[in-house]
């Protein structure tokens, strides 16, 4: 059997098409030409605004023109990650593979998140079965690397009563708050020298971790590829001289790193210590990880001398900083049982050609103060260090509202169709709603979606049952508002 082929057969073919479109983070202009077509193809009113948002809008059902007006909300752009680093997100498809209840792809992130959300606002636009109000559909733009989209949303775009996010990946679950972040960048300028004759030169490689959302599974104690990297150097430099040429760790803010590799030297009498070193420093790793990161490995390969190596001062003071920087769960709500309320992750270490290190951290917190109190000691982290140090714009939380009616509808759909009330919970990770609260502070939100797994890594999967309970539980939920009377 064929993805789009799967029931329901009108959200899977459409999720199936859009699965082919390259859609990487602000490199949206295909995915954006495929809702326009769409929207034209099947004569439904569309705009877009300057910074590249789609916003589709239909008409009431007859005889609930009076209802209130529904926007369902979704992004277009997907985390790319692969385990075969040549894979060009841009310009090849991704293969999509049925395993069992689960769709997954083959090596690559699946870009369910948040592709199954546009597939549902389009199925919905198009299902003659639907009762409801008037809607508008929301497309955004760079929902994953800055909320670009939500930032940016032109005057007039939407004017809808409700809100329902469709970017929430846990079935029977329904989500109305979510985390603010913030992101901090620091930079490292080094001095290159060349690099010494009588060294060896090693490529230490930390790889196929299973890594994911940095804030989804932040709690699950994943390993850091970056901070493993780190901790072994920082042991090599009490015992031995060592110097550096490459450290390349991470790849996204928003994803726990799963691989990251350094070139080091040292002294030629030394390589067999080293060798001997790394092999009980890995057999450690897998001790403490066992049945956390199954996968995961750690490898020593020797290489030629490279040309230059960064200055000693600053090659100590990258290894130190990044072994001791905070990452992870900083504190629990103590509002909602089992809810991270802050964490940190410290997303990746970048060499760029201006003889610059750049290491890049993602902060979120459900408590605007603690988000900036943890950013803020991100920074003090790496100033002492004697690194640059900036932060982003960020975006707000969206703080529960328990009396939604837009929530209490969605509970009592699902409740309805599946004799299950859902668990009401609010997300450690950024959904665009505060930010539409904040320029529309009179929405009624809510957000819900099928059940994902391991996004923001190529182990990627999403539950082909849970996407038809989905849909479902929408198509009522929706019928149940085009009843209502603004």
């Amino acid at each position: 059997m064929k993805v789009s082929e799967l029931k329901p057969v009108r959200v899977f073919s459409i999720f199936d098409e859009i699965t082919k479109i390259p859609r990487p983070s602000k490199k949206e202009e295909k995915i954006r030409a495929y809702l326009i077509d769409f929207a034209k193809k099947h004569d439904i009113d569309v705009k877009t605004d300057a910074i590249g948002n789609v916003v589709m809008n239909l008409p009431a059902t007859p005889g609930h023109e009076n209802a209130p007006k529904v926007i369902l909300q979704g992004h277009m752009d997907m985390v790319c990650e692969a385990n075969d680093k040549s894979f060009n997100f841009e310009t090849t498809p991704i293969t999509t593979i049925i395993d069992g209840e689960w769709v997954r792809a083959d090596g690559t992130t699946l870009g369910a998140d948040n592709g199954i959300g546009m597939a549902a606002s389009l199925a919905i636009l198009t299902d003659p079965e639907v009762t409801h109000g008037p809607i508008e559909a929301l497309f955004t733009m760079d929902e994953e690397t800055g909320m670009t989209g939500a930032f940016n949303i032109g005057e007039g775009m939407i004017d809808g009563d409700i809100l329902i996010n469709l970017d929430s990946e846990d079935d029977a679950e329904l989500f109305v708050g979510c985390a603010g972040g913030l992101d901090t960048v620091c930079t490292f300028h080094y001095n290159r020298s060349f690099a010494p004759k009588d060294f060896h030169y090693f490529k230490i490689a930390v790889s196929k971790g299973l890594g994911g959302h940095s804030g989804g599974d932040i709690h699950l104690g994943r390993a850091n590829a970056n901070k493993l990297l780190a901790r072994f150097l920082f042991d090599l430099l009490k015992e031995h001289e060592i110097v550096i040429s490459e450290f390349d760790g991470g790849n996204l803010r928003n994803a726990i790193p799963r691989a990251a590799h350094a070139v080091i030297g040292v002294h030629t009498s030394k390589k067999e210590a080293i060798r001997v070193a790394l092999n009980q420093y890995a057999a450690d790793i897998r001790d403490e990880y066992a049945g956390i990161e199954p996968t995961l490995e750690i490898d020593l390969e020797s290489v030629d001398t490279p040309e230059y190596c960064i200055d000693n001062n600053t090659s100590v003071a990258i290894i130190r900083s990044v072994y001791s920087a905070p990452h992870g769960v900083v504190s629990m709500s103590r509002e909602l049982e089992g809810l991270v309320e802050t964490s940190t992750n410290l997303a990746s270490v970048k060499m760029g050609d201006d003889n610059t290190v750049v290491v890049t951290t993602s902060q979120r917190s459900s408590v605007n103060s603690r988000k900036w109190d943890i950013a803020n000691q991100v920074e003090a982290h790496f100033l002492l260090a004697g690194a640059e140090v900036k932060h982003g714009e960020g975006y707000p939380g969206w703080k529960p509202n328990m009396q939604s009616t837009i929530m209490h509808l969605a509970s009592d759909a699902y409740k309805e169709l599946y004799g299950i009330t859902p668990a009401i919970k609010a997300i450690h990770a950024g959904l665009e709603c505060g930010l539409f609260l904040e320029k529309y502070p009179h929405l009624d939100m809510v957000s819900f979606g099928p059940t994902l797994r391991d996004v923001h890594s190529p182990s990627e999967r999403m539950n082909i049952p849970a996407v038809e309970r989905f849909y479902e539980q929408l198509k009522l939920t929706l019928a149940k508002v085009a009843d209502l009377k603004k």
